[in-house]
């Protein structure tokens, strides 16, 4: 007798339940959730899953009054989030989102608890009015250090920021435009009905205008459409890359960037891809190989550690650099909800550390005139203007270009070094660029 398939909410909670103990991120556990869902509920799930995540926090201030003490059971409180994100924010009758969550826990073997969590649940409902009063001030669903440190950094945005952090990120679309041009593909995708637009800064994104089935839009299983932000697309468009350069794609992985690099110029003297995550790696692969270039004899692919040059560089110099680095991720919150409660402050530092590293190594492989692109997608000066600052400061032949797109003027805004993109809603993701270059 085959066993019945496990429900969304259900699913949901599994998936949830290690990220808000903080031991795994979403984009561990999600997948596997997803693997094991109906295909219809896919999207639910998402919903369930991202949308609870966005709004843990506030969430966890609304139900707290609500139990005598705090629960250690993790899944417990998943199933709490859940059932609140349900009854708040999602379009579900009250009636079934409590009888779904409570099911939910019975097919996770709570039986004993499903009284509790009903009982909880209810009470939201009935005092809804006063609790959401009461926890106003939690209402932004930041943690307390990152609420401090984007109103210190940002405080005539900190509004329109913290909106977009918890609001769903659009659907965008990278167009692989040695196969397609952009304006052909949209009229084909506008004749067919699906909800469309060219992006305004980037020459090859289109931007989903309401939801549809991703995995259904034509193009994308061929390789000639590739998921991709606006603002991610940016990346290889500031670089440039010219015919016959060596280029240096640092902190490769998952490789969109790479990909699109090599759509832009497969002419190519050299693209060199580094990750320091085996595992990743098989992302970047399987990105090139969208972009037709998996048998191109010069691009190369490595395994190592960027600012550990003797494992990976054999000494010739690169014409353009993309630096990538590693960063808090706070410029993509709302399509990574998990950062707000994974992240902490102690973990700026670490990494305003290794991009230093990241920055003094790579130097030293860029030629005479050469060009390195720093990116981040994160909103903290720490790790973006001020990273610059310090860098120009220690490095005599460095000095900083203007940045400028072909087709489009520039998004964001100037600062004393580089470019600062902060998200957008229907718009682009938050992100940092400045363009380097070595002097003779």
């Amino acid at each position: 007798m085959s066993r019945k398939p496990m429900g969304v909410r259900a699913l949901a909670a599994k998936a949830l339940s290690p990220t808000l103990a903080g031991e795994k991120s979403l984009s561990v556990t999600l997948p596997i959730a997803q693997q094991a869902c109906r295909r219809e509920d896919i999207g639910l799930l998402q919903e369930l899953v991202q949308g609870t995540a966005r709004h843990a926090i506030y969430y966890r201030t609304l139900i707290k009054p609500l139990l005598q003490r705090a629960t250690k059971d993790h899944t417990v409180e998943a199933l709490l989030l859940l059932g609140a994100h349900q009854l708040l924010a999602m379009r579900i009758p009250d009636h079934a989102a409590l009888a779904e969550t409570v099911e939910a826990a019975r097919e996770l073997g709570m039986h004993k608890l499903t009284g509790f969590i009903n009982g909880v649940l209810r009470n939201l409902q009935r005092r809804e009015a006063e609790l959401v009063h009461a926890a106003s001030i939690q209402e932004h669903a930041h943690p307390a250090w990152l609420l401090r440190a984007i109103q210190a950094d940002w405080p005539n945005e900190a509004n329109a920021i913290i909106h977009a952090n918890n609001s769903a990120a659009p659907t965008t679309l990278r167009v692989h435009r040695g196969r397609h041009p952009r304006t052909d593909l949209l009229a084909e995708w506008l004749s067919a009905g699906l909800p469309a637009e060219a992006t305004r800064f980037s020459p090859d994104g289109i931007r989903l205008t309401a939801p549809a089935p991703i995995a259904s839009l034509p193009g994308l299983a061929e390789g000639d459409v590739s998921v991709q932000d606006e603002a991610a697309q940016l990346a290889a468009c500031l670089l440039n890359p010219a015919a016959g350069e060596r280029v240096l794609d640092a902190c490769a992985a998952p490789g969109g960037k790479m990909a699109h690099l090599y759509e832009l110029q497969p002419a190519l003297a050299a693209l060199v891809a580094l990750d320091n995550d085996t595992e990743r790696l098989g992302r970047v692969r399987e990105n090139l190989s969208r972009a037709g270039g998996d048998q191109a004899n010069n691009v190369h692919i490595k395994c190592a550690e960027a600012q550990d040059l003797d494992s990976w560089w054999d000494g010739q110099l690169f014409d353009a650099i993309l630096l990538d680095a590693p960063c808090s991720a706070t410029g993509v919150i709302r399509r990574h909800p998990d950062i707000k409660l994974l992240r902490r402050a102690t973990d700026i530092a670490q990494t305003v550390a290794i991009q230093r590293q990241l920055l003094d190594s790579l130097w030293k492989t860029l030629r005479p005139g050469g060009r390195l692109l720093y990116a981040t997608c994160s909103l903290l000066k720490a790790e973006n203007e001020d990273q610059i600052t310090a860098f120009l400061g220690r490095t005599a032949k460095a000095q900083t270009l203007p940045m400028q797109l072909i087709a489009s003027e520039m998004p964001g805004q100037w600062r004393p070094q580089g470019r600062q993109l902060l998200p957008e809603i229907n718009g682009h993701d938050g992100f940092y660029y400045a363009l380097l270059t070595k002097l003779p």
